[in-house]
């Protein structure tokens, strides 16, 4: 993969931005870079119900497609609705059901990891 760090993290931030534009709940950026051999950024959130779920992912991708982004390698847990994981290589967006989000609890299992910001992102063409 050659893209550099700070490209990764403009796509993660623009899929923050946009899981936000879609009304998601408590949206992160964890870097995991350092302890975790397989993606640099896990993105995670959540929405209240599975059709607000469904809603968030798919507004990721079209965000991400129509900047000219990166495509996810794969997406896992779609039909069910409660945990879906979007793999785009350097990063990774988890977009939850708020149950399994406070069942799983990843914010506190990559707890002692730096966040990125992304909310400094937002300005006005971007939402």
């Amino acid at each position: 993969m050659s893209e550099s760090v700070e490209e990764i993290q403009k796509w993660a931030r623009l899929a923050a931005i946009a899981a936000d534009d879609m009304k998601a709940d408590d949206t992160i950026i964890i870097d995991v870079g350092e302890v975790f051999a397989v993606s640099d950024f896990f993105v995670i959130s959540s929405g209240s119900n599975p059709r607000q779920v469904h809603a968030i992912v798919d507004g990721i991708e079209d965000r991400l497609t129509a900047a000219g982004g990166p495509k996810p390698v794969r997406v896992e847990g779609k039909e069910e609705r409660e945990w879906i994981l979007m793999d785009y290589g350097a990063f990774v967006v988890h977009v939850f059901h708020r149950d399994q989000r406070d069942f799983y609890q990843l914010e506190k299992l990559w707890g002692d990891r730096p966040r990125l910001e992304w909310l400094a992102e937002r300005t006005p063409e971007a939402g």
